[in-house]
């Protein structure tokens, strides 16, 4: 797509700069993560812009981590870019196979793909763990590196505050050959966890905490996913993370606010290692945008991994996750989470976005394409007393029919059959109407939708005064799509479902996890936030078409939302539906 075609932001502006400058026009490309020496014996890069996905694979990816593959993909899409999904495994002690696995399927499920002209950009960083370590090992010598052999606690009290300047450690000005000695000696395991670091040396007086001596590697007896037990040494994500950039010729590395702070070590350590030899140039660059705050949810992974933990929820993938399996199984379409992406637009000011935002995007999505179908959600039985009189038969079953899509012919149309006894909504009979009410009341008419006009005669009650059954009359020649249609005049237009040859289904009522717009806000424990009614489950009757629906089907059912059949639990014969939104914003009303 044309990028004119997309409102503009700052990373835009960014972009088309440096498209008009030729920032990076003379970029040469090995075809893979490289070294300057690499990437120099490559082909010019046809790419005009490499963006990045970089996920770290300990969890599951949640509506943040969407927000961020419709930037990166969608940006280099637009500018005749790349954008490539990479793993920073730097932590083994965190990071699953699983994870990987979860995070491949649901950038792929939101529709984009690192495989261009043929090649893949899936990239890990654990694969360039030597290229990493050459990268220290250069920094030592060049004295802008050293092993600390200082405890934790010391290194912690000896940093300073964001009002005092931090203190030199009494190895700082320690020989290169002998740190570049230790530090061999922390890669081959002759020292343990904890007792020794690698350090970058910088300014233990700078303003910005995150220059005093950071540390760029410790020491980790891990087993890691993918390099075994190779490696007892670990970069960290910050040293890390630059480097990757540059051996991808990664151009614009867009990440969110929190590292803001982070980039004047991402433009120290590209810089020396552009002045050593040892990346390419022009370097990438590092552009902050802010994260995506969404109300009534949490995202962090730590609490999201305690709702599983504890049981508040039912793993992952429960609808009422914020994850992107979860939202899956709700009933959210891949094309309603890039269009909430699209509309909350991109920007450098941290900002809340409502909930309901997210949801119009989906009910957007969905009206243009879910097929209707009824279905009664809190059962009463509605008995025609004159069917036999009408039809000549208690058993007849008078077939009727709808659009499967009120604007789309070319979907079709749906069949079902009108019997004496239906199900209609407890809510559509009252005996006692209040004003306005326009549903069956006794003496009124209303017409069963799709079918015919009925008078109520009456209804029958049990010991505790309860209705459990409405009586009317059908009025003959009425049906919808007769001649006779308009003889008769209704206000009123309800619901129902066969109730001898209805398909009986479970229907999962979700709605928001937590009752508070910002669960965790004020230091607050988020789980006292927890809404106790996120969750109802009823057993409904739907149209008898809807028991062999395909698990993940969406449909809207008339008068109730959008519901899509589960895509575990559901199965012919035995279906049960989610609810994925309501028709209209109502929550907390």
């Amino acid at each position: 797509m044309d990028s004119t075609e997309k409102p503009s932001n700052f990373l835009r502006q960014i972009i088309e700069r440096d498209l008009a400058q030729g920032t990076y026009a003379n970029r040469r490309f090995a075809g893979h993560p490289a070294d300057a020496a690499g990437h120099a014996a490559g082909q010019p890069d046809a790419a005009r812009i490499r963006t990045r996905f970089p996920p770290e694979p300990n969890g599951y990816l949640h509506i943040g981590h969407a927000k961020s593959i419709c930037l990166n993909f969608g940006l280099a899409q637009d500018y005749g870019g790349v954008c490539h999904l990479r793993f920073d495994d730097t932590n083994p002690e965190k990071e699953e196979q699983e994870y990987v696995d979860a995070i491949v399927e649901m950038v792929r499920w939101l529709g984009f793909d690192w495989n261009v002209g043929g090649v893949s950009h899936l990239f890990y960083a654990s694969d360039d763990f030597d290229f990493m370590y050459r990268c220290a090992c250069a920094l030592i010598e060049d004295g802008l590196a050293y092993v600390d052999e200082q405890g934790a606690d010391d290194m912690r009290r000896n940093r300073g505050t964001l009002t005092e300047p931090g203190v030199d450690s009494p190895w700082r000005d320690r020989l290169a050959a002998e740190s570049l000695e230790r530090f061999e000696q922390m890669r081959a395991g002759e020292h343990p966890e904890g007792s020794m670091v690698l350090r970058a040396k910088i300014d233990m007086a700078s303003p910005n905490i995150n220059l005093r001596d950071p540390v760029i590697y410790r020491i980790r007896f891990a087993h890691h996913h993918r390099t075994g037990d190779t490696w007892c040494i670990y970069p960290m994500y910050t040293f890390a993370h630059p480097i990757e950039d540059a051996m991808e010729c990664i151009t614009h590395s867009i990440c969110t606010l929190e590292f803001e702070d982070q980039r004047p070590f991402y433009d120290w350590l590209l810089d020396h290692l552009v002045r050593l030899g040892l990346v390419a140039s022009p370097r990438p660059h590092q552009y902050e945008f802010a994260r995506l705050n969404l109300t009534y949810v949490v995202t962090s992974k730590r609490r999201l991994a305690q709702l599983v933990a504890e049981g508040h929820v039912d793993g992952w993938d429960d609808p009422r996750m914020p994850t992107l399996v979860g939202l899956r199984r709700r009933g959210y379409t891949p094309e309603s989470l890039r269009l909430f992406a699209e509309r909350i637009g991109v920007s450098k000011a941290d900002s809340w976005i409502d909930y309901s935002v997210l949801e119009q995007a989906l009910r957007d999505d969905l009206d243009t394409r879910a097929p209707r179908a009824m279905a009664v959600l809190d059962p009463l039985e509605l008995q025609l007393t004159n069917w036999a009189e009408v039809f000549g038969s208690t058993a007849h079953a008078e077939p009727c029919s709808a659009p499967a899509h009120p604007a789309r012919p070319e979907m079709g149309r749906r069949s079902f059959d009108l019997t004496a006894r239906v199900w209609i909504e407890r809510e559509d009979f009252k005996e006692a109407p209040p004003k306005g009410y326009h549903r069956l009341t006794p003496g009124g008419l209303v017409r069963l939708k799709y079918g015919y006009v009925v008078r109520c005669t009456g209804c029958e009650k049990d010991a505790e005064g309860r209705v459990v059954k409405v009586l009317a009359e059908l009025l003959p020649d009425t049906k919808s799509g007769t001649s006779g249609a308009d003889a008769v005049k209704v206000k009123g237009v309800i619901t129902w479902v066969s109730a001898s040859l209805g398909a009986a289904a479970q229907v999962r009522l979700f709605d928001r996890l937590f009752a508070q717009a910002q669960p965790d806000a004020g230091g607050r424990d988020f789980l006292s936030a927890l809404n106790p009614r996120s969750r109802q489950t009823v057993q409904v009757y739907v149209e008898p078409a809807l028991a062999g629906a395909p698990a993940g089907a969406w449909f809207q059912f008339e008068r109730h939302g959008y519901f899509v059949a589960d895509r575990i639990d559901h199965a012919p014969g035995r279906p049960v539906f989610n609810r994925t939104t309501t028709l209209k914003d109502s929550w907390g009303r």
